[in-house]
């Protein structure tokens, strides 16, 4: 396909604006002035729709292909959900924050308000803030809370212990807010190994931070143990809410023994994933956090029942984002709990459970299955029985683009060798996840039968085998006019 540089005609345009009838302005001073054309490219409008749109065809994405990326839920996301967010598309975000912008606002804040109290009841914190604009951001938000409720009570804290098996955002956040990491390794039961995490603990530990189920899809049956140490030497509990699509309903991670949650809204509750945003990472926190949460907050007036803005805290961490975070993502994920109910929440992680669990039975005798335990939302093989005939897991995952599926994630958690890391969500139907199961099992026959043919996929595609080391670091991206 050609660069839509190449396709460009000099003289060729997409629109004709008419004559300005505004008077000429003082010319810019020459130093501002480029001396030479931008060279953008030159087309008619019906050229830029159709590189576009063919463009848009080449992408794998949710609505075009089953997305069994483990570790980053991928479910479908409804239409109406779209339909809900456009509803709210004249109201500008900042209304609500001019003078009298309270008295405007009160459906919009009351909607902001009541999704903050359905994670509360949905993950058992007391409390949420709406700000965060993303997982990450959530972390981050998360764990300058923690520091300055320890910083509040005076204490010296310098450590935040983490899984070996954790999401590299986790130590990455921690690191950010200032503190050093301390990493327990798994045990062969796929959990943090409990007697050295009791061995690591002390007074210096801020905090602990884990995704329970964690990376692996398990749910480690220790988790209130661990809780109540960390707590016996006045470090939080900070709950990574990548994997909360396996359990809501089943498990609220306050009742479990974590301080602090951020909730994925694009992996949870059916709002967009990838594509650069936006995003949206709310957090939770329990009593003893709230008065260190962010500014700008939405509070309910008990006497006249009206939501107000609150904005002076001298306690609050300050201000995370503009507003109180991607209105748009919100509306959608409020729209999707409304639909589904409390009730139909519960089936989601009920379905997701159950199709790991029907992915892992019908492919343990064609992989290596590490830990063989009933799973939770997704479940990690291991290639390492094709890597014998000379195939990677990311030879297969080339395979798979072949026959039409995105790969899942591969070489993730790092603590499996040759990782495939699988989940196909509850949106997905039983056809077609036995057709992808169909596709795996053909994958590792070809290994045994013709590993050398692994070498050249995908043949399908456009551009086939690069070179991903040398793309991860020489990135030199360029395109010359």
């Amino acid at each position: 396909m050609q660069l839509i540089y190449e396709k460009s005609v000099n003289g060729r345009r997409g629109v004709m604006l008419p004559a300005s009838d505004v008077p000429a302005a003082v010319a810019l001073p020459q130093n501002l002035l480029r001396s030479e054309s931008a060279g953008l490219p030159e087309l008619s409008e019906l050229d830029l729709v159709r590189h576009f749109t063919n463009l848009s065809r080449r992408n794998f994405s949710v609505d075009t292909n089953f997305y069994p990326l483990g570790s980053c839920t991928m479910k479908y996301n409804a239409k109406v959900l779209e339909n809900a967010a456009n509803l709210f598309a004249p109201l500008h975000p900042m209304t609500a924050l001019l003078p009298g912008g309270e008295e405007l606002c009160q459906g919009s804040l009351g909607m902001l308000y009541d999704l903050g109290q359905m994670l509360v009841d949905i993950t058992g914190m007391d409390e949420v803030t709406t700000q965060p604009l993303a997982g990450a951001h959530g972390e981050m938000t998360g764990m300058l809370l923690v520091a300055a409720y320890h910083k509040a009570k005076g204490n010296k804290k310098k450590y935040v212990v983490v899984p070996d098996s954790s999401h590299g955002t986790n130590p990455a956040s921690a690191a950010m807010v200032g503190y050093e990491i301390i990493t327990i390794p798994t045990a062969p039961y796929g959990d943090m190994d409990l007697e050295l995490f009791k061995q690591a603990m002390n007074g210096e530990v801020a905090a602990v931070m884990m995704t329970c189920p964690n990376t692996l899809g398990l749910f480690n049956p220790y988790i209130k143990e661990i809780a109540d140490i960390a707590h016996s030497h006045d470090a939080l509990m900070y709950y990574d809410g990548a994997n909360l699509n396996a359990i809501m309903g089943k498990v609220r991670p306050g009742d479990v023994g974590f301080d602090v949650v951020h909730v994925n809204l694009h992996k949870t509750f059916g709002t967009p994933h990838g594509g650069g945003g936006p995003g949206s990472g709310p957090v939770g926190v329990k009593k003893s956090l709230i008065p260190f949460l962010p500014m700008p907050r939405i509070i309910h007036d008990e006497v006249s029942g009206k939501l107000e803005i609150q904005t002076d805290n001298p306690l609050s961490i300050g201000r995370t984002a503009n507003f109180f975070g991607n209105f748009g993502v919100m509306v959608k994920a409020y729209t999707y709990m409304i639909m589904l109910g409390r009730e139909g929440l519960i089936q989601v992680s009920e379905q997701a459970v159950l199709n790991a669990n029907y992915i892992k039975e019908k492919l343990k005798g064609y992989f290596d299955l590490p830990y063989s335990q009933t799973c939770m939302h997704e479940v990690v093989f291991s290639a390492s029985k094709q890597l014998a005939q000379g195939v990677h897991a990311i030879d297969i995952a080339k395979f798979l683009i072949d026959k039409g599926y995105h790969p899942p994630t591969v070489y993730f958690p790092m603590i499996v060798k040759e990782a495939i890391m699988i989940e196909p969500t509850e949106t997905e139907s039983k056809a077609t996840m036995d057709a992808f199961i169909e596709v795996m099992i053909e994958a590792a026959q070809q290994a045994e039968s013709d590993p050398d043919s692994f070498a050249a996929m995908p043949v399908t595609m456009p551009v086939t085998r690069l070179d991903e080391t040398r793309a991860a670091r020489s990135q030199t991206v360029c395109c010359l006019g």
